[in-house]
């Protein structure tokens, strides 16, 4: 008896200390979904390996491959690879290609008012259409206006103040400057026209050949360090300054709107974050290459550097202002709030800087 039960007891004690058992830990971790990989392509308005604006894209591009660990890869293409440069707006907007590099003075033909976030002669340098996007409320305008195109717009970069441009005669006055083939885009283009030249708008690609065989009379590009590059003394003789129709462009990244909604949210901030770090960078590279790019220009290529007649430039500023005002449409609600908002600010800005930036510039000149 005893030992039946003992043997009961035993059985009882097997059962309660077997009945569940604890999982075992591993060293296995469990597999992580493969990552979805975007492929994109790039059209820009620039020929392929221009220093500079042309190589900013590419440069955006590797950053955004390393920052995104290859989960956004974008192959760049240059003006006329798949589109021509001035067919980028239309590309990227009809969804031919994910994204696109230019300037929105290049469709100012379909958009106007877009030139307001590039280059107004007599407008905003890099410093201050930068305050003006950033925090005077420019990027929420620009992305509501290029909405209606499908588009989503980011900042692209700046070359800063460029020159007014290659010349083959002097410009002592206005009269000078009638009858003259030149090409100049944006408004800067549409100024030349109303006093008395006649502006074609080309690009980059077809600047040199184009002076070379007398289709224009003279050019502006961007500065020293890209005119230098082209060759642009060899088909001109007189350099003018200052670039009054290009005081700061703010070069743009457009990409199709349908393609960035379908991007997670850390590829679009990574996409904005590298496209900020290649903007300050490129305007950096301007600032360094520009003077030595000059130097090289006059006291090796005896190009003739001229500032322009101080009288020519007060007439064309006047020009200016009026046809600023002329490109904005009154019907236009959202063109209008534009337009007020960049008038609002230049006014700011334009007052703090008398008293910092050009005050600084004179003080540091004064014998």
């Amino acid at each position: 008896m005893m030992l039946r039960n003992l043997t009961l007891s035993l059985l009882i004690l097997l059962g309660s200390c077997g009945g569940t058992q604890e999982p075992v830990a591993t060293d296995r971790a469990t597999p992580a979904a493969p990552q979805k990989i975007y492929e994109w392509r790039m059209v820009t308005t620039w020929p392929k390996n221009l220093p500079g604006m042309g190589i900013a894209p590419e440069t955006m591009a590797k950053k955004i491959k390393t920052m995104s660990n290859g989960r956004l890869d974008i192959k760049v293409y240059g003006a006329g690879e798949i589109v021509p440069a001035l067919e980028v707006f239309e590309a990227v907007s009809q969804g031919t290609v994910q994204m696109g590099h230019g300037a929105a003075y290049y469709w100012k033909g379909k958009v106007p008012i877009a030139q307001f976030f590039t280059a107004l002669p007599f407008g905003l340098t890099a410093q201050e259409i930068n305050g003006w996007l950033f925090h005077g409320g420019g990027m929420e305008l620009w992305r509501e206006l290029y909405a209606k195109y499908n588009l989503v717009p980011v900042a692209g970069g700046n070359t800063g103040v460029q020159m007014a441009g290659w010349f083959n005669k002097e410009i002592n006055s206005l009269d000078d400057l009638k009858g003259m083939k030149m090409r100049i885009p944006g408004l800067g283009g549409e100024v030349f026209s109303r006093v008395g030249g006649t502006a074609v708008n080309l690009p980059g690609g077809e600047i040199f050949t184009s002076m070379q065989t007398g289709v224009i009379d003279a050019t502006e590009w961007v500065g020293p360090y890209n005119d230098l590059a082209f060759g642009l003394h060899q088909v001109a003789k007189y350099y003018y300054y200052p670039g009054w129709q290009e005081p700061g462009p703010n070069l743009e990244l457009i990409i199709n709107k349908e393609a960035w909604d379908g991007l997670p949210p850390d590829l679009q901030a990574i996409v904005e974050n590298a496209s900020l770090v290649v903007s300050a960078d490129l305007l950096a590279e301007y600032t360094a290459r520009n003077n030595a790019a000059l130097r090289e220009l006059v006291d090796i290529h005896g190009v003739q550097l001229r500032q322009l007649p101080a009288d020519v430039l007060q007439k064309i500023r006047k020009i200016s202002y009026a046809m600023t005002e002329e490109i904005v449409d009154p019907d236009d609600e959202l063109a209008n709030r534009i337009y007020n908002s960049y008038q609002t600010y230049r006014d700011g800005v334009l007052s703090y800087h008398e008293i910092s930036e050009r005050a600084y510039i004179n003080a540091r000149a004064a014998e």
